[in-house]
Parts: structure tokens; C-alpha cells; sequence
């Protein structure tokens, strides 16, 4: 294995950091200019080099002594392959079933939504600019991916931040309520209290580490999509299975084996502790990766899968790209159509219609169930964003999207809001140029938000995985975004950023500013009452932390701070905001990777799926 990434932000004598970037506008990013026209492929990262000066020796992991022993650096942070969706291209064989779009490297790099052909996964460091491949690398690195996965057959996920973007938490309607994962029933709306407090001392201790598991003889790459929290379970999905741990001890309470491994997961959990995945039927091998075919229902608290059902498109087995749940509904999109079943008893609702012209690529879960649905050819497509009733899919209000925005994420169901990249404009692989709020009862458009990718750090999947935002959260009728890092300015040489909010009802910028502060990186996870929670990615010397930021003031609480020594702070670094899953709540941090590789098994260094963190 290849020496652990050098540290993050380093004294500007050291080469590496490329010209430098200017600081932002003050206030947040002028709307008011025209997005600028994007080239639409990444630029290669520039590492980072080490400080002049070395940081101290490394110190004994702070970990009980139950938790795994000795330096780990989390195994590399390869992200997913690149889903189909460059013009022109055909949609892979259900064999191959590529569930997500590429996300390269961490930090302003791109990944959801951007169509194009696959590029080789990037392996983070901790901290950097966020710099992006050049034409001529992706070019040569898709070449490289496509022949890895047709050999290897493994197949690269997309990521979670594990936050729940609602206005709210309690369904309107339907047998079932939804809460925030991990968030009790704290949602964004103002009026309810937030439950996150800060606690006496802020410092944490590692709870607990979990090993990162080896995958299957010639098997490249296998997803462990998925994290959840009840009040006394962590779950997480491993290779074929899923595992609820103690979440204060992390000792193992229950296991769920699966036949293949999980595809994906929705981030969004019943108020009486249920979910949905999707899984494969079997595990992947050389010659035959497998699709996924499966949707189940999963009891967090009893650790049971409850149910498993399939569905088809004309006498063919649909493989699913995406999951969600709503209003006592599973609902699970595609290229070939969706499927919904009732979470209670596993009753199919409805399915794909051969006759149809259109068809649902995923949905928006939560509130509301908001469908992504396709019409027309490739050249003349437009989207129709459908308010549906979870029950029996019919449609309650719609908003068609102009001719040729060939992808759209569902940011939030209540505000609605969805994400798209107009005209490719974006130019960074982000998927996001401008972001539609829209009036889930009328279908009226209420505004319309330029994001330029050249700004704003926020990520969305609108090709797959149509829930799957990073650097955004929506509460209080407000849509949070990070901003892109740039220099702190001064005569400081480090890389930073900012979050600023946007009023939904007019599209402008509310003039809240929260900064990050030098030499960290500051992500919203999801909304606390009316109080936005937030995880700041740290300089190489220091521990991540957990902020909340008042609604109102956007005055900044710390929440947590976790240990600066040198062997957690590896650990840490590995799970980026966008390409890993960070839950919080009631004084635990929880971070774990989305996917296992044999790189992991190749390694001489120990390597995690999960590390805890807790506050006493």
C-alpha cells in the first residue's frame, strides 16, 4: 500500500496547493452573475504536501480497550464508478446494474449527477483544495475503471451524509411516520425545539471502531450502503449483512445475513424503527455481478428483515436504483420504472406499466412522496416532478421542468425542492446548477435558485440515487448550502468556506453566514428543530467538530470535538462528508464508509468501516 495521505492545509512553503483561489464575496456568492459554462469533466486533485514543520509523534489511539488497537488509517476512500448518462449512451445491462454516478476525490470534486463516462475513483486526503480531473485524465482513467469492473466485477456505490433534508418529520399522511435518522423527531420546521445540546465538556473519546471487512475472492469493490440510529442501536450494512452494535459500546446485538450485498439504503427510518434496502440476490462474481433485484424492509430495534419482494417490467426482473419510504410506503425507482409496497404488509401499491411512455426514476421520500418521473426521447426529455399520494401513486400536483434537463435530485418533499444541472452548466461534476422550489399543493413554481458549481460545494445523484445530496440541508423554509473552499484571505494560507442560507419563497440569499473558521471545512448534516447541525472537517493538528447553528443568529454551539491524536485523526480524515455516512445525535458521532475493497485486504495498516465517537 502506498504511503497515508500527507496532512491537510499546510504553510504556503510547501508546492502543491496549485494558484491560489480568491476568498468568497462577502455575504455568500453573487447571484446575480450568469453560471459559467462548464468543460464537464474533473480536474485531477492536487495533493497536499506535508507541514515545514512535522506534527508531533504519534499517540496511542483513544479508544477503549475493547476498540481495535494500533495507527489506522481508514482504507482508501475510492469512490463509485460513474453511472451511465452521457449523451448518447445506453443504459448498462441489468447484469452490471451500475446503481450510482462517480463521486471522485473529496473536496469540491465532482461526482453526483454530472453525466459522463466512468473515471477512476481518487483517493481522498485528508483536507485540500477542491481541485477536479482534467479531459485528458478522465479519459484515460474510464478506460482504466471500465476494464477493473468488467475484470474484477465489483461494482462502486455513491454516498450518504445520513441527513434528512424535511421541513418536518411527521408524515401528513398514510400508516406511517417518518423521523430524521438518528434525530428523534426533530426536524427543520422552527417551531420545534432542538434536542442537541451542548454538552459540559465537548471533547470526545472513541467509542468504539468496527474493522473494515474483506471482500469476497475476485471481487473488486462490494457497497455497504447504509448507517442508522435508533435510541440504542447503531446499524450499519456489511458485505451481505447488516449489524446493529450498541451504539455506546459497540458490541454486536443482532445480525441480519443477506444473500448479496446491499445496493442501497434509504437514510430515512419509520418512527417505530423500520427502513428499506435494496440488496442483490446473490453475491457478485466474475461472471456474474448480479442485479439488484431485492427490496426489503429491515426493523432496526428487533434487528428482523421483515419482508422481500421484487417486481418486473413486462416478464423481466427490475433492478433498482433507488429507495425510499413515506406515509407507510417503500418506493423503489429505476431506468425500467418504480415499484411501491406497503411498509405493514409488503402489498404491492403499484408497478411499472408496459404501456407507459413515461416512467418513475426514483423518488423523494419523507413528508411527502415526490416522484422523479421521464418523458420523451433523450433529445427532447423533460422532466414532470409529481407530488403522489404514497398510497396509491396518483398524481396530487405536478411541476414540469423545461425541455432537456435530463436529471433532477429531490433535495426535500416538504418545502419540495430539487436540485438539476441546466444545460450541463454546472461544469464540476456536482450535478448542480440551480435548485426549484416548488409548491408541493399547486405544482407552481415559488423560485428558482443559480447554484454555480464554481460556488457552492453541494453534491447531488440525479441520474440514480435521487435522494443522495451532500453540503445542503432545507429547514424553516431555508435551503442551506456550503460554499466551495477557497483561501482564508489575510495572512493566512489555509483553505476554508462558509454556509449561507436562501429563502424558499423568493429565492434570495436570508444574508446568514456561517463560517467555518481557518483551516476547517464546514458541511450541514441536517436540520434540529430550527438549529442546523453541521460537521467541520478539521486541519491535520486537530479533531473534527460538531456545531449548531441557531437558525435565527447563526451563531455557532459546539457541540463536539474529537481527539486530536494522530492515530484517530487518520481514522477521522478517511471518512470525508462526501463520500462517507456521518450520523449524529444525542452526543454520538457516527462515521462509516459505503463501500469494502480488496484494497482493504491488501493494506498492512488497520482499516475501519465505522468509528464512534461520544461525548460523557
Amino acid at each position: 500500500m502506498t504511503q497515508p495521505p500527507p496532512p491537510p492545509n499546510q504553510p504556503p512553503q510547501q508546492p502543491g496547493f496549485g494558484p491560489p483561489q480568491p476568498p468568497s464575496t462577502p455575504g455568500g456568492p453573487d447571484l446575480n452573475k450568469a453560471p459559467e459554462p462548464g468543460y464537464g469533466y474533473p480536474q485531477a486533485p492536487q495533493a497536499p504536501q506535508p507541514p515545514a514543520a512535522p506534527p508531533t509523534a504519534p499517540q496511542p489511539p483513544v479508544a477503549p480497550p475493547s476498540a481495535p488497537q494500533g495507527p489506522g488509517y481508514g482504507y482508501p476512500q475510492q469512490p463509485p464508478a460513474a453511472g451511465y448518462g452521457y449523451p448518447g449512451q445506453q443504459p448498462p445491462a441489468a447484469g452490471y446494474g451500475y446503481p450510482g454516478q462517480q463521486q471522485p476525490g473529496p473536496y469540491g470534486q465532482p461526482g453526483y449527477g454530472y453525466p459522463q463516462p466512468p473515471t477512476m475513483p481518487m483517493q481522498p486526503q485528508p483536507g485540500g483544495g477542491g481541485k477536479k480531473f482534467n479531459t485528458q485524465a478522465a479519459i484515460i482513467v474510464s478506460a482504466v475503471v471500465a476494464i477493473a469492473l468488467i475484470v474484477g466485477g465489483g461494482v462502486w456505490y455513491a454516498s450518504s451524509s445520513g441527513k434528512d433534508d424535511d421541513k418536518k418529520t411527521t408524515a401528513d399522511s398514510g400508516d406511517g411516520k417518518n423521523k430524521t435518522n438518528g434525530g428523534g423527531g426533530g426536524g427543520g420546521d422552527s417551531s420545534s425545539e432542538a434536542k442537541e445540546k451542548a454538552p459540559a465538556d465537548t471533547g470526545s473519546k472513541v467509542l468504539f471502531q468496527v474493522p473494515a471487512p474483506e471482500t469476497p475472492k475476485d471481487v473488486t469493490t462490494i457497497s455497504t450502503s447504509g448507517s442508522w440510529l435508533t435510541d440504542t442501536v447503531y446499524a450499519k450494512s456489511g458485505i451481505a449483512e447488516i449489524v446493529g452494535y450498541d451504539r455506546a459500546k459497540g458490541t454486536e446485538k443482532w445480525t441480519i445475513d443477506l444473500p448479496g450485498p446491499v445496493c442501497e439504503a434509504t437514510h430515512r427510518v419509520t418512527e417505530d424503527n423500520k427502513t428499506a434496502i435494496t440488496f442483490k440476490p446473490a453475491m457478485p462474481t466474475k461472471g456474474n455481478p448480479q442485479a439488484c433485484t431485492q427490496v426489503a424492509v429491515i426493523d432496526l430495534e428487533a434487528g428482523k428483515e421483515l419482508w422481500t419482494k421484487t417486481a418486473k417490467s413486462g416478464t423481466m426482473p427490475i433492478s433498482f436504483n433507488n429507495v425510499t419510504i413515506s406515509g407507510g410506503t417503500v418506493a423503489a425507482g429505476s431506468t425500467s420504472g418504480g415499484a411501491a409496497w406497503e411498509i405493514a404488509s409488503g402489498e404491492q401499491l403499484w408497478m411499472p406499466k408496459t404501456s407507459d411512455s413515461c416512467y418513475d426514476s426514483g423518488y423523494g421520500g419523507g413528508e411527502k412522496l415526490v416522484a422523479v418521473r421521464k418523458c420523451g426521447s433523450y433529445d427532447q426529455r423533460q422532466l414532470h416532478i409529481q407530488n403522489i399520494d404514497p398510497k396509491s401513486g396518483k398524481v396530487i400536483a405536478e411541476y414540469k421542468m423545461d425541455e432537456g434537463i435530463e436529471y433532477a435530485a429531490v433535495v426535500s418533499t416538504d418545502p419540495l425542492v430539487v436540485a438539476a444541472d441546466v444545460n450541463e452548466s454546472a461544469g464540476d461534476g456536482s450535478g448542480i446548477s440551480d435548485f426549484f422550489s416548488i409548491d408541493n399543493k399547486t405544482g407552481k413554481l415559488r423560485a428558482r435558485i443559480s447554484a454555480p458549481g464554481d460556488e457552492f460545494g453541494a453534491r447531488c445523484d440525479g441520474i440514480y440515487k435521487l435522494e443522495k445530496c451532500s453540503g445542503l440541508a432545507v429547514g424553516d423554509d431555508k435551503l442551506y448550502i456550503a460554499t466551495e473552499e477557497h483561501e482564508a484571505g489575510g495572512e493566512s494560507y489555509s483553505q476554508t468556506n462558509e454556509i449561507v442560507a436562501f429563502d424558499l419563497a423568493t429565492g434570495k440569499q436570508t444574508g446568514q453566514r456561517a463560517d467555518a473558521g481557518d483551516s476547517y471545512t464546514i458541511t450541514p448534516l441536517r436540520m434540529d428543530g430550527g438549529n442546523l447541525l453541521a460537521y467541520k472537517r478539521p486541519p491535520y493538528d486537530k479533531g473534527g467538530q460538531i456545531v449548531s447553528i441557531d437558525g435565527g443568529t447563526f451563531k455557532q454551539t459546539t457541540l463536539m470535538e474529537n481527539p486530536a491524536t494522530e492515530t484517530v485523526r487518520d481514522v477521522e480524515a478517511r471518512m470525508s462528508p462526501e463520500y462517507s455516512e456521518i450520523l449524529f445525535s444525542q452526543g454520538g458521532l457516527y462515521m462509516s464508509d459505503i463501500y469494502a475493497s480488496d484494497f482493504s485486504s491488501a493494506s498492512d495498516e488497520k482499516e475501519y468501516l465505522v468509528i464512534a465517537f461520544g461525548t460523557s
